[in-house]
């Protein structure tokens, strides 16, 4: 008799139709050629969300999506794809949101690969899943607290071994920049907490007492016991320490591996802990590694760690736990933590903020400041579109432009002396207001593509200190600092910022120039891949293929689902490797879970086949300059990277030493370069009848070919 059970993949997902309050379950099967994650859930949006649909209708819909490594027992396989249509970027085309924690792993513990909500609720209304007991219940009782008070109320209600991701009040007000924050502080943003809001959902409660089937689990244990005694890094997957270390034979003042004799969380339960130099094959010393917090926020964080903590299935640990009381005494939170961005928000203000500001980089305050807007922001489920909220703030304010566009009674309402008086009371009573969504300065939580144009500054997208780096309205995410041409074409890619860690792993591993150029050529197919920062060479293939790469892992680990902050394993911390990482862990992972013997080439391939599945549905949905729907010059309207990225710096040429200033025609040709990778037609940029016959997507060509949309 065959074996039925579905290894890896639960095998089935929930449907929500939060109007008719029925909930009913489809089978995974369909899906599987899209892996899971990213793939299933554009799939089911290309599928059942028509082009030109208006996010926050009742039409709309949300797809969150784990992949067949999740919660499998393999490293790092604990995040969640979510997929909707687009608050803040032009035309509202498909996003995916990304978020690690628990929410994921709990999902699929759980039973289900997926759950596709879609209508909308007359009423405010909670998500329950316990295994296969899912109802739809009532949240009057949450509506209008943060996601704090919102975690720990239903926390109490349906059990504290529950997972409870959230909107706080800037979802329920549908601004924008909302996001889902779930296990306290790990956030899924790109508008999709407006999309919740819009469909009356508070949150969901996810509580998994099942277990994932697994094909050949002695196999998942030696791989990772193998990837964590050899291979693995640290953060990012850097690889060398931050200090010079006995143990080590390279450093990298850099490196995310900032663990050092004499540091310590200091405000660890029951004594200070010292991160000490843990060395490669330590497996119990590994969580030592990352000292995010001192990495984020300078060496003032260090007397306020609790300890570093991490996602389900996580040995790494890159989210900082920290407990400041000033912060509190501001009107933020006194415990406070994250993983990313929101650590460190005022940051991204200081230097626009010039002398309006007494706060000083990595000084104590600036600890303090940072930590009560991160808690803050969390708390309202506010999103900061990776740090552009915070820069058009500080902008907007140092240039004079809220002077001049806010109502004199809603500009005085702030004391913006407190920037200079050390009272980061203020970024609250800012960051509350722009959430409330029901007054000006709110605009500037709709993203530059709508408050630029309304106040007359849309000269910020072709300044460098806007970090915007599409017309369409996002910012760089490892952009052109990144490598260049490669960080350039790929933060053109997706309707968002790209999340593209791959490279810039690379990049920061900390490993001499040299060897990174040894590992290039072995990789990418040339040391010419790769330049020294600020020291770029024209565009040649190796570059291209070092790009399609980059694309095409983070699209597999997020369809997997894997973290793409320390995957993949292009280097090692051992020197007895030389170096190398395995860049077939994630093939062999996946056929050991799911039974299916499959190549690393397979994933790539797959990987390509949901990139271009994302780009027909761009195609399908991006206007025409006369507003009419179906685009395929993605070249023209779409990968248009904006002007800075070519005047920066002026007096200096492009390809010389201290600039990453792109040359237009070199640009021009690497974006070809990189269509050509893909089998995406090389002037416009979109799928062609070949490449989708190479994918074996007949369905998405059958529909281009009948809307014209294929060259």
């Amino acid at each position: 008799m065959a074996d039925a059970t579905s290894y890896g993949w639960a095998g089935k997902f929930l449907r929500v139709n939060l109007t008719t309050r029925q909930v009913t379950v489809d089978s995974t099967e369909p899906y599987k050629e899209y892996i899971g994650g990213m793939g299933l859930a554009n799939k089911i949006m290309y599928d059942e969300v028509p082009a030109g649909t208006d996010p926050y209708a009742e039409e709309s819909k949300i797809v969150y999506a784990v992949g067949p490594l999740t919660a499998s027992g393999v490293p790092l396989a604990g995040r969640t794809t979510i997929s909707f249509l687009s608050t803040f970027t032009t035309d509202n085309l498909v996003v995916d949101a990304h978020t690690g924690g628990m929410f994921g792993a709990k999902l699929k513990l759980a039973g289900w690969d997926a759950i596709v909500v879609e209508g909308k609720s007359a009423s405010p209304v909670y998500l329950c899943i316990k295994d296969d007991d899912v109802q739809i219940k009532d949240a009057s009782f949450v509506w209008g607290t943060g996601t704090h008070a919102t975690t720990e109320a239903l926390s109490r209600v349906e059990g504290v071994d529950c997972c409870v991701a959230s909107i706080g009040q800037a979802g329920e007000n549908l601004l924008p920049y909302a996001c889902m924050i779930n296990s306290r502080n790990h956030s899924a943003g790109a508008g999709l907490g407006a999309i919740m809001g819009s469909k009356m959902l508070k949150g969901i409660v996810v509580q998994g007492n099942g277990s994932v089937y697994v094909k050949d689990p002695q196999a998942v244990a030696d791989l990772s016991d193998y990837m964590i005694s050899e291979i693995i890094g640290s953060n990012n997957n850097h690889v060398v320490p931050s200090t010079q270390q006995e143990w080590a034979e390279f450093y990298d003042e850099g490196s995310r591996w900032t663990a050092k004799k004499d540091l310590y969380w200091a405000l660890a339960e029951g004594g200070a802990v010292e991160t000490g130099e843990p060395k490669p094959g330590e497996l119990n010393t590994m969580g030592y590694r990352c000292m995010k917090s001192t990495k984020d926020d300078g060496p003032e964080a260090e007397k306020y760690t609790v300890k570093m903590d991490g996602c389900h299935g996580c040995p790494v640990h890159c989210y900082s736990d920290l407990r400041v009381p000033k912060s509190g005494e501001a009107g933020g939170f006194e415990t406070t933590g994250n993983t990313c961005v929101t650590n460190f928000p005022f940051l991204y203000m200081i230097p626009l903020l010039g002398d309006k500001t007494t706060i000083k980089k990595n000084s104590d305050d600036h600890v303090i400041w940072n930590q009560v807007m991160g808690s803050t922001v969390d708390d309202l489920g506010l999103w900061c579109n990776y740090a552009q909220l915070y820069r058009d703030i500080a902008h907007c304010y140092a240039s004079g432009i809220f002077e001049r566009v806010l109502p004199a009674e809603e500009y005085a309402k702030f004391d913006w002396e407190k920037f200079k008086t050390n009272d980061p009371s203020l970024m609250v009573e800012v960051l509350r207001h722009i959430a409330q969504n029901d007054n000006e300065m709110s605009y500037i939580g709709h993203g530059p593509i709508v408050w630029c144009k309304r106040w007359d500054d849309m000269k910020w997208f072709d300044t460098t200190a806007s970090a915007l780096v599409n017309y369409r309205g996002w910012p760089v995410h490892h952009s052109i600092e990144c490598f260049g041409q490669v960080g350039g074409v790929y933060n053109m890619m997706f309707n968002r910022d790209d999340m593209i860690h791959s490279a810039v792993n690379f990049q920061g591993c900390g490993l001499p120039f040299e060897l990174k150029q040894q590992i290039a050529a072995e990789v990418w197919g040339g040391a010419e891949a790769i330049d020294p920062d600020n020291n770029y060479t024209p565009m040649n293939d190796a570059k291209a293929n070092f790009c399609w790469w980059s694309i095409v892992t983070d699209v597999l680990h997020d369809s997997l689902t894997l973290c793409n902050w320390v995957w993949p394993m292009t280097m090692s911390p051992t020197k007895a490797r030389d170096y190398r990482g395995d860049l077939d862990l994630e093939a062999k992972f996946f056929t050991a879970v799911t039974g299916v013997e499959t190549t690393t080439d397979d994933l790539y391939k797959a990987g390509a086949k949901i990139m271009t599945l994302q780009r027909a549905n761009t195609v399908r949905g991006m206007r025409k300059a006369d507003g009419s729907i179906g685009n395929n010059n993605m070249r023209d309207d779409h990968d248009k990277i904006t002007e800075w990225a070519f005047t920066k710096d002026p007096g200096k040429d492009t390809f010389t030493k201290g600039t990453n200033k792109m040359d237009r025609d070199d640009f021009a040709k690497a974006l070809t370069m990189v269509y050509g990778k893909f089998g995406w037609h090389e002037k416009l940029g979109c799928p062609t009848k070949e490449c989708l016959d190479t994918y074996d997507m007949a369905d998405v060509k059958e529909e281009l070919d009948k809307l014209g949309l294929l060259p």
